[in-house]
């Protein structure tokens, strides 16, 4: 993986930026610059996440690699805003990042530093299928347009290579070793401990408004039926079902609140409380997953689990 990181880097400039954009009518070239604008700010929270984990990391090759993400997640924005200025041809308005987006962000990359390593990295590789997953790809479907499947092409490279270490280190955070650090690291001094409360609780009331303007809302213009936003939250859902992760105390936390939402006597009553306390819209809380494909999960790879993502995005 390391050497993938280093022979898969590229720049801005390789790409082949004197072409001209296609024709595109008021409304889409209001919506695809606006997405662009805030594709640049997500890849920059991205970056943030990856320079956590270099934090954390131990092993120097671990380093070396989220070292390589951050530098992918900046080159990324800066792509993002060169393509909101590619499209931006007839300047309707002045555009900025989306303000749920601003407000979320600060909390969010606070509550990272915070949060055990198992709940910061099932955040990260959430956050790394809706983009990869449903996002990305349905982003360039909604332009047509050959300047951003040229980027597109570069970036889901770079994005496939996160998803995979992000299983792989789904995978260390499910193992006997992690438990055992666990049983034996002292305990969160009292103030610390406060900390991750309440930057948790912060991530908890800025996600819903953050994730119904920056990704619900415009997938729902790009992605119409959210077909590709259910494929991104299927595969967290299963994750949740990996032995070694599903008894972690956040992976126990998410299930009660799909429970909730599902069950047919609470669901009705205090499904809307589940689904603001994750966030998420409501039509993502539902069961995406199979009884069948729940209990494969099991005899899975998590290999296996990450390649059967980064295929998701590729289904028509």
């Amino acid at each position: 993986m390391l050497e993938l990181c280093r022979r898969d880097q590229w720049r801005a400039s390789d790409l082949d930026w004197s072409r001209t954009p296609r024709a595109l009518s008021r409304d889409d070239e209001l919506a695809i610059v606006q997405l662009f604008t805030d594709m640049a700010a997500i890849e920059r929270l991205a970056g943030a996440m990856f320079t956590e984990q270099r934090r954390r990391a131990t092993d120097p090759r671990l380093q070396q690699i989220f070292a390589s993400f951050v530098v992918d997640e900046a080159r990324h924005a800066a792509v993002a805003e060169r393509l909101a200025r590619f499209y931006d041809v007839h300047h309707y308005r002045a555009y900025a990042t989306s303000p749920a987006l601003v407000s979320f962000t600060p909390h969010f990359v606070h509550a990272i530093r915070f949060l055990s390593d198992d709940v910061a990295n099932a955040y990260i590789t959430g956050g790394e299928l809706i983009l990869d997953v449903a996002l990305l790809r349905s982003i360039n479907d909604y332009v047509q347009d050959p300047m951003s499947q040229q980027a597109m092409d570069l970036i889901n490279r770079d994005e496939s290579r996160h998803i995979a270490v992000d299983y792989h280190m789904s995978e260390y955070y499910a193992s006997p070793a992690y438990t055992a650090r666990l049983e034996t690291a002292p305990a969160l001094p009292v103030r610390e401990r406060a900390q991750a409360a309440w930057a948790f609780v912060n991530v908890l009331y800025f996600s819903a408004p953050f994730f119904r303007d920056v990704f619900f809302g415009p997938m729902d213009r790009i992605d119409p039926g959210g077909r590709r936003m259910r494929e991104a939250f299927k595969r967290m859902q299963l994750l949740g079902f990996k032995p070694g992760l599903k008894d972690r105390p956040f992976s126990r936390f998410n299930r009660v609140l799909h429970e909730t939402f599902n069950h047919p006597v609470a669901g009705p009553v205090l499904g809307p409380l589940a689904a603001r306390m994750v966030g998420v819209d409501a039509r993502y809380m539902k069961r995406l997953y199979t009884e069948e494909e729940a209990a494969s999960v099991e005899h899975r790879s998590f290999d296996d689990l990450a390649e059967d993502a980064l295929q998701a995005k590729y289904r028509n």
